[in-house]
């Protein structure tokens, strides 16, 4: 259980989180002054301390730089007034991880407390970039060490788009067979006599334009993992083919007599219902639970909503390291966009978003300008309506609001058809200001 320690000088208070965060099956301790809470952090540890900032002998501040003289990194969460937000702003630069204003709402206080809890949580697996903390992935992440020390078959079920691959390339990372290879292959992407080729080998003259022995990818990842992405495309008789090497660990290559043993774990991937393939016969049975050993399901990305944020700063990075320009940081209008859009393409579709605003934002901050008009049609998604936040570098002004100006006349013409009269009065306009920035800003093909 997360142990969590209290720090409130008013009793009431104390009772009130202890009864709160216990019925979340946290453990809790409390201390009612500076003096009792740095009593309790030396003699045991916790995996997470509510401290207000004013105590009867001393700011709760003084407890937090304690912790980190000591090298301790355990999560600070600081209550504040609503009528000191300096405070909180000084907390979190001294290393806190979040504040809660009084009063506070209950459900704010436990979404609080479980995020930090679960950022901290050890992770042994090799995540790659499968990020994410949002309770509907608690089955997968809760499972993944259990899965990794495995042999066992998985079979990963999920949309395309949601980062089958990357689960499939985590459990390899994290189990025994980390050393040797990992091998993917896509069963929908090549022909039948193509994929049995790639996946047993052939031998020398097996076929027209077999000039060579071929290894197949049972081979390649002799000792390691071979990851069979798309398994539910498979032809039926493939599936036969599959399903016998799986059985008897062996394999025959196209054309050849010999049988080789091989020595392979098997993670299949699918978008489809194989379940309802059963049903229309166009999946064996047989090879079905002989996959479906361990199952994982990697929920859609608009089931996941709360790893947007992280997900989204995580492809900016790595995409303004890639094209070797400096961190564009995300304002918070675009993050609303990207939190409140469906997603169908998934993670797959979000990382490639984010790639074509740092490819074209102008400025250190990725503005709704950057992104495509597919995301912006969307009546549902409004302007954030949080303070605004001005990056640290500083940001080009007018740039900037050239950019929001154009965007939401170019989102007013979609959603009127085109019709500049009914556009201008979404947005207030008059007309003719309306047609002047039109032509300045050629929304309007000539």
């Amino acid at each position: 259980m997360p142990r969590i320690l209290v720090v409130d000088d008013e009793a009431p208070m104390r009772e009130l989180l202890r009864i709160i965060l216990e019925a979340e099956g946290y453990t809790v301790n409390e201390a009612g002054s500076l003096n009792e809470a740095h009593a309790q952090l030396q003699c045991a540890p916790f995996d997470l301390v509510v401290c207000d900032i004013y105590l009867p002998d001393g700011n709760g501040l003084e407890l937090l730089r304690s912790a980190r003289k000591k090298n301790q990194e355990t999560p600070f969460v600081v209550i504040t007034a609503h009528t000191t937000p300096a405070q909180a702003i000084t907390a979190l630069r001294e290393g806190a991880v979040d504040y809660l204003s009084k009063p506070f709402d209950v459900e704010v206080l436990k979404a609080v407390v479980g995020k930090h809890l679960a950022a901290t949580a050890p992770k042994p697996l090799a995540f790659f970039d499968f990020i994410g903390q949002a309770p509907s992935l608690w089955p997968i992440l809760q499972r993944l060490p259990q899965v990794a020390r495995s042999d066992a078959t998985v079979l990963i079920t999920g949309e395309s788009g949601t980062g089958k691959e990357l689960l499939a390339r985590a459990i390899h990372a994290a189990s025994p067979r980390a050393a040797f290879p990992f091998v993917p292959i896509n069963c929908g992407a090549l022909p039948e006599p193509l994929l049995e080729s790639e996946l047993f080998g052939h031998a020398r003259g097996a076929f027209t334009g077999a000039i060579r022995e071929k290894k197949g990818l049972f081979l390649e990842a002799h000792g390691g993992t071979l990851f069979l992405d798309e398994v539910g495309e498979l032809p039926l008789t493939m599936q036969v083919k599959l399903l016998r090497a799986l059985q008897e660990r062996r394999i025959r290559p196209v054309g050849d007599n010999r049988e080789m043993e091989v020595d392979v774990r098997i993670i299949a991937a699918t978008n489809r219902d194989l379940e309802k393939l059963l049903k229309a016969g166009q999946f064996r049975e047989d090879l079905y639970y002989r996959l479906n050993v361990i199952h994982l399901h990697v929920p859609p990305l608009r089931e996941r909503r709360e790893d947007i944020p992280e997900l989204a700063r995580h492809f900016a990075i790595r995409a303004c390291t890639r094209l070797k320009v400096p961190i564009k940081h995300i304002h918070p209008d675009v993050m609303s966009v990207l939190e409140n859009y469906p997603w169908p393409g998934n993670v797959r579709e979000l990382e490639n978003i984010i790639e074509r605003a740092v490819a074209l934002e102008p400025s250190s901050v990725i503005t709704l300008g950057a992104l495509p008009a597919s995301l912006l049609g969307r009546g549902d998604v409004a302007p954030s309506t949080g303070p605004v936040r001005l990056p640290e570098a500083g940001l080009d002004l007018e740039a900037h609001l050239h950019e929001l100006r154009r965007e939401y006349m170019r989102q007013a013409l979609m959603r009127t058809g085109g019709v500049q009269k009914e556009a201008a009065k979404l947005l207030r306009m008059s007309y003719r200001a309306f047609r002047y920035h039109v032509a300045k800003y050629k929304l309007v093909e000539e």
